[in-house]
């Protein structure tokens, strides 16, 4: 065992920030997305984490996937961004594969031709596995794996073709990596039972929200009374989840539990659904419970048009059936919006219960019901749940800290060459 994973394994206790500085690395960086190229929460979680490492005197080189209108190669908040031309293919495996086989080659002439000598190589999620572990095992580099969720998880199984592909992808990932990150303690016991994977060499580090953000969430100048109207009359409260329009977030139990909300705060409440996605099937199901015109589906909303919503709402609400992390609590926390989550995953170490926010029993709408009511019946005790949430969102989730336990990790994986 390398003499710093008993520091590695756990989220990591408050640390020296001040102590002294590892030497500079060079590291690769392969992740499918990267604003303005933004399909999940990879984007935004690697946009956000890898200037802070900069700042830890670390050269970062990011492999990612080209978007038209900009540039092949960009320097971006220090990081060194590079944008590979991947073979079209409608087929999603295929072009996976394409896009696998152009990051190897882009990284094959970044070292052999251009020089470049990297210590490690960090792949986000199984989408790059096969060009992270190639490059490793061509270069002998140290990989690390951020696994951001699994398909078992997702699925609650494994049930068909597809699903035992990515599975099977995320179960090499696992087991070429050096060391693997994930968001929290939840997906720590995830990973290690579902992927095979040795406790020891998994590594918890919480996602966060950028300080830059925050500073635009606060300095917003808008006229939010005219926002307001577009979405709810003045006696209405506004409730809204946020996120992919999947099985998976349980939107419908939030379809479901609207019913009993709109019943106890006498009409006086709407619902906004914000997200990419099919939503001919919840559509009907507002229809059918006679609350159609009490929903609203918005479908993508813009960085800025999101952030001026969240300021004028008064419920956050993420029902979630699987949850690794819950990224979306954190920017209601930023905008001081009360959330209401579901128990799962990753959900109760990021709100605690009637400090920061609402747990309630995930799949079940009479308690998510109980959850909503509380907090729109309740404005002084919800004000202190968001304030606290701002606090906390601050003091634990910032990146600056989440960087340097990433850097650590990449310590411990380079300390176990010298260990062993």
């Amino acid at each position: 065992m390398c003499r710093l994973d008993v520091m590695c394994k756990y989220v990591i206790s408050p640390i020296n920030l001040h102590s002294t500085q590892t030497d500079s690395m060079k590291i690769l960086v392969l992740a499918w997305e990267f604003p303005p190229r933004i399909i999940g929460g990879i984007s935004r979680h690697v946009a956000e984490l890898y200037p802070e490492i900069v700042l830890l005197n670390h050269e970062v080189h990011l492999i990612t996937v080209e978007v038209q209108g900009s540039a092949s190669y960009e320097l971006i908040d220090g990081i060194h961004v590079h944008r590979v031309v991947v073979k079209c293919d409608r087929e999603f495996f295929n072009w996976v594969s394409n896009m696998n086989f152009a990051m190897n080659a882009h990284i094959t002439d970044l070292i052999s031709i251009h020089n470049q000598q990297f210590q490690l190589v960090h792949a986000h999620d199984w989408l790059v596995a096969e060009a992270a572990i190639a490059i490793s095992e061509k270069f002998n580099l140290y990989l690390i794996a951020t696994i951001h969720a699994t398909e078992y998880g997702r699925y609650n199984g494994i049930h068909n073709g597809t699903q035992r592909y990515i599975h099977k992808q995320e179960m090499r990932l696992a087991e070429k990596a050096t060391r693997i990150i994930v968001c929290t303690n939840y997906m720590r016991s995830e990973v290690a039972r579902v992927l095979s994977c040795p406790d020891s060499k998994i590594d918890v580090v919480y996602n966060g929200l950028s300080q830059d953000r925050l500073l635009k969430f606060q300095n917003l100048d808008f006229d939010k009374a005219q926002l307001r109207a577009q979405f709810a009359q003045p006696p209405e409260q506004i409730v809204y989840y946020v996120g992919r329009i999947t099985h998976e977030k349980g939107i419908f139990l939030l379809i479901n539990a609207a019913t009993r909300v709109v019943t106890a705060m006498q009409g006086n409440v709407k619902f906004v659904i914000i997200g990419s996605g099919d939503t001919n099937s919840l559509k009907q199901q507002a229809w059918n419970l006679g609350i159609a015109h009490k929903v609203t589906f918005t479908g993508f909303m813009s960085d800025i048009e999101l952030t001026r919503f969240q300021t004028i709402a008064d419920c956050a609400v993420f029902p979630s059936l699987y949850e690794p992390f819950g990224i979306v609590a954190l920017e209601s926390f930023a905008t001081k919006v009360p959330v209401v989550v579901s128990n799962t995953g990753g959900f109760p170490e990021v709100v605690t219960h009637g400090k920061t926010g609402i747990v309630t029993i995930v799949n079940n709408s009479e308690s998510l019901a109980a959850g909503i009511i509380e907090v729109l019946q309740n404005s002084e005790y919800s004000a202190r749940l968001a304030d606290r949430a701002f606090k906390e969102l601050q003091e634990r989730f910032s990146w600056v800290p989440l960087a340097i336990q990433t850097q650590q990790v990449y310590d411990c994986a380079l300390a176990a060459n010298t260990t062993s």
